[in-house]
């Protein structure tokens, strides 16, 4: 009974210190703190802030230049590759004259962070107004680093969107205690992601600010896709972001309690000297980023596009769905289809909206295809999201007519860079991924801790939920991030909406829609690309049971529909390689009366080691349905 009331008291106190944040008089000498600390040396003095000559940034000048006439022009470039992305965003960090916004949901202290920190800092140096707005959940990890840069420079200022408990960073116990109070402010997060240069030129897409999106994790990254747009939608992709940094759901980071109190007690800190994992690739890529033949190379991959609509988000979405474009724009263009609809998402989880306009697609009388190229087990990072999509398959399948693709964690290509050669992906070697046998146990290497990862309604379910599964064979492996679409071979969207629950009621998103069919044509087959035989294995219905088949199938979708108990052992699908020969030279879809001669069953779960998170894999099916509206 003591020892009870023990963690009572503690559970308590932790209560009531997460929950004191600074009262008004507090707030009002940390912000003078800041203001009277901030420097404004100028590294600069020239009236374009000393900005680098930019190919990536004359797309801009270019794009705005053909729109005079009332007709508006928009170049696009679609980033694969993750070197390309992160050149592609120092480039235009370089070349920023007036502004740069940056929004994002993670933004790591790793190596990719901290070089984007560094130029970031560089610019506001150089006289670029530099606003960054970071979701509370996965901000810059230590304080120290927040209330640094809080009086870093007089052109450098930064926010944290909708933090609870009235801090910048909260630990796994306030997490938990957040959780108990504040259940919906804690899963209203800020999924949207934005650089935005001069107000002429922007990125969005899936990629945050962390080593794995941008092939420089030594054991697990992620394939991922960006889109780089100049033009006149950039106004409209300013006017979102600067909605969201004047919105009361972000707070400078001075006015928060951990933050505001180290500045009160310590005064502005010096930032954390930490240094480079790997200083050797910072280096390659921060002189890469300054050659101009690389940047026309980059450049010239570019599309000529006409209109293109930025539909987002605003930062008071609701969970009832208020105000929430993204959902809406979306659902409008899948619905749109006549032929067919090429989805990629890193999780197949489907909210009822969602289930019931793909039921009511496939219910026509001449349904449109329906592609969707996502993770396997093997490569997610979110086993529990990946066991609910599990639950579903005979669904997916058999009743909205999805032809479903799962990409493998070694994928036999990946996407290449547009810069060739010196642009190959600086992954720094393989350790050893498939090892561990444990759930908590690591796989090798540093690997960012859940509270960095993507799905926060997750992160107090413990430290291993988030991790990638022990593997049969050893590798750096990849797990798919990319959200993007095609629409009849027309219409190409990319975005952060993963096409779950979370992103129609709880995260805000946004995406870029683009109605022209080169650029189509470009995105569909780098999606395609993903679902080659040698980078994907093919979800299809597995053989029936010699043995009563209709009463198997019967009862496998009975313990499908119930919220709970879905114990039934034999699934209706499972994966399927593709075997190449003279009678099979190419590729088949699932319904092709020769499918079953061109493909092998590789079971339910191919290269995952049999283990303990496999066994939580098909309990998470069995009981886990009410996470669904969260995932």
């Amino acid at each position: 009974m003591a020892a009870w009331r023990a963690i009572a008291a503690a559970m308590l106190a932790l209560a009531l210190s997460a929950c004191v944040g600074l009262g008004p008089a507090q707030r009002e000498r940390a912000e003078a703190v800041v203001e009277a600390g901030r420097s404004d040396a100028s590294s600069c003095d020239s009236a374009d802030a000393c900005a680098q000559s930019s190919p990536l940034h004359q797309l801009a000048a270019d794009a705005f230049a053909e729109s005079a006439n009332g007709t508006p022009r928009h170049r696009a470039l679609i980033l694969d590759d993750g070197r390309d992305a992160l050149l592609a965003r120092v480039n235009l960090i370089r070349s920023a004259t007036t502004s740069i916004d940056l929004q994002t949901y993670i933004f790591e202290e790793d190596d990719a962070g901290r070089l984007m920190l560094d130029e970031l800092l560089a610019a506001a140096k150089r006289g670029v107004r530099v606003r960054v707005l970071i979701d509370q959940l996965s901000a810059l990890e230590r304080v120290q680093t927040l209330a640094a840069l809080a009086g870093a420079h007089r052109n450098f200022q930064i926010r944290i969107y909708n933090p609870v408990l009235q801090r910048a960073r909260i630990s796994y116990p306030m997490y938990l205690l957040a959780s108990a109070c504040c259940w919906h402010k804690l899963n209203h997060r800020m999924h949207s992601k934005l650089l935005l240069i001069d107000g002429a030129i922007g990125i969005t897409g899936g990629r945050n600010y962390q080593d794995d999106y941008y092939d420089w994790d030594a054991d697990y990254n992620f394939r991922d896709r960006d889109l780089l747009v100049a033009g006149p939608v950039a106004r409209d992709m300013a006017a979102n972001f600067d909605a969201f940094w004047a919105s009361r759901r972000s707070v400078p980071v001075e006015q928060l309690a951990d933050v505001g109190g180290m500045l009160l007690e310590h005064g502005i800190p010096a930032l954390p000297d930490v240094p480079y994992e790997m200083p050797e690739r910072v280096v390659q890529l921060s002189g890469d980023a300054s050659d101009q033949d690389l940047a026309a190379r980059l450049a010239g991959h570019a599309l000529d596009v006409g209109a293109v609509r930025f539909i987002a988000d605003l930062p008071e979405k609701s969970r009832d769905g208020g105000h929430s474009a993204s959902t809406g724009g979306l659902r409008e263009l899948v619905e749109s289809a006549r032929d067919e609809v090429l989805l990629q998402t890193p999780y197949l989880v489907l909210s009822k909206p969602a289930q019931q306009m793909f039921r009511e697609l496939h219910a026509r009388a001449q349904p449109p295809r329906v592609v969707v190229s996502t993770n396997s087990l093997a490569s997610t990072d979110s086993f529990i999201t990946y066991a609910l999509s599990y639950k579903y398959k005979r669904r997916y399948l058999r009743d909205f007519g999805f032809e479903i693709h799962e990409v493998k964690p070694f994928p036999g290509t990946v996407p290449a860079s547009l810069l060739g050669d010196g642009g190959a992906p600086g992954t720094a070697g393989s350790d050893v991924a498939g090892a561990a046998t444990d759930a908590d146990e690591a796989i090798g290497g540093k690997h960012p801790t859940p509270l960095m990862r993507e799905y926060a309604a997750l992160r107090f379910a413990g430290v291993g939920v988030n991790k990638p599964l022990p593997l049969t064979r050893e590798g750096a492996r990849r797990g798919l991030h990319a959200k993007s679409m095609v629409i009849d071979g027309r219409i190409g969207v990319v975005g952060t909406h993963n096409f779950d629950p979370r992103g129609d009621a709880y995260n805000t998103e946004s995406a870029l829609v683009i109605d022209d069919p080169a650029f189509a044509r470009a995105l569909e087959a780098s999606i395609d690309g993903d679902m080659l035989p040698g980078n994907a294995w093919t979800i299809a219905r597995r053989n029936p049971s010699p043995i009563l088949p209709g009463i198997e199938y019967t009862l496998a979708k009975l313990s499908e529909r119930m919220p709970l108990f879905d114990l039934w052992p034999v699934r209706y699908a499972t994966s399927y390689d593709f075997v190449p020969g003279p009678e099979c030279p190419g590729p088949l879809p699932p319904n092709d009366p020769h499918f079953r001669q061109c493909y092998r069953a590789v079971g339910d779960f191919p290269e995952v080691s049999i283990g303990f998170k496999s066994l939580l894999t098909r309990i998470f099916t069995a009981f886990g349905a009410g996470l669904a509206p969260i995932l």
